[in-house]
């Protein structure tokens, strides 16, 4: 029975988590979310690398994982190619998959991204939709206070509701299609939509996609398993994913890598 492994920064990655377990109902599945050392988008390159290498080790190494889902933008961007190089396992990330969702759905020819300053600094959406159709404008907003704000669970407040719409405000141009390059965004998805009537690209659905491609149908051996782990407070990550994945989580257990 194949074991999937999902990572990401935190509880963001729950988003493409979600994805995962529709798509792969009969496999067992483990999460690591690196809450400790969260939000990965404010780090520099060569930390966010070595921190993505820690746990993508322990869950290759030392947990078995037949493949590997990489649930955050920018920790795609920063390790990804070096992931697949080293481990000779299936590797997905998110940011292609979301380049080309957008790709799709815009008609103007203009795409925005809101993402971490990391990912956004790296230019991944701007590379990618490039790669797909250079014609396509890409704009990009960094929104530095989003991760940190939903990793302590986000409220519906006029502030954060403001906070939204100032990020939104600095599109220069008008886009109709809006990328989440973050994984943690689209929990705050509702929210985002009150300021923006085009389209939303959350990357998610599209990457438990392309691994279903990769390693296709698995098959009801046993009960599959759904394990956690978070490198943070594990009853604070436990509470917000819970809310997110809008269901029971029976055990998060804390490892510091």
């Amino acid at each position: 029975m194949r074991t999937i492994g999902v990572f990401d920064s935190g509880v963001g990655g729950v988003s493409v988590l979600k994805e995962v377990l529709r798509k792969f109902p009969a496999d067992n599945i483990i999460y690591f979310g690196d809450s400790l050392h969260a939000p990965y988008g404010e780090k520099e390159i060569d930390e966010i690398r070595s921190l993505c290498l820690k746990v993508s080790d322990f869950l290759v190494y030392e947990k078995k994982v037949d493949a590997l889902v990489i649930a955050c933008n920018t920790a795609t961007g920063a390790a990804m190619d070096i992931m697949q190089k080293r481990y000779g396992i299936p590797v997905v990330g998110v940011v292609e998959n979301g380049a080309a969702e957008g790709v799709k759905h815009t008609h103007n020819k203009s795409i925005g991204v809101i993402a971490t300053p990391a990912t956004i600094k790296m230019d991944l959406y701007k590379k990618s939709i490039a790669k797909i159709d250079s014609s396509i404008k890409t704009y990009s907003v960094k929104c530095p206070l989003f991760v940190g704000m939903i990793e302590k669970g986000w409220e519906d407040t006029l502030e954060n509701d403001e906070l939204i719409k100032s990020y939104l405000n600095e599109f220069s141009v008008e886009i109709d299609t809006l990328i989440l390059g973050c994984t943690h965004y689209p929990l705050i998805r509702k929210y985002i939509a009150r300021h923006f009537n085009g389209n939303i690209i959350d990357p998610a659905e599209e990457t438990a996609k392309s691994l279903k491609k990769i390693i296709g149908e698995g098959k009801y051996l046993h009960k599959p398993y759904l394990k956690f782990y978070a490198s943070g407070d594990p009853e604070k990550f436990k509470k917000v994913a819970q809310e997110f994945l809008g269901q029971e989580i029976c055990e998060v257990e804390k490892i510091i890598l």
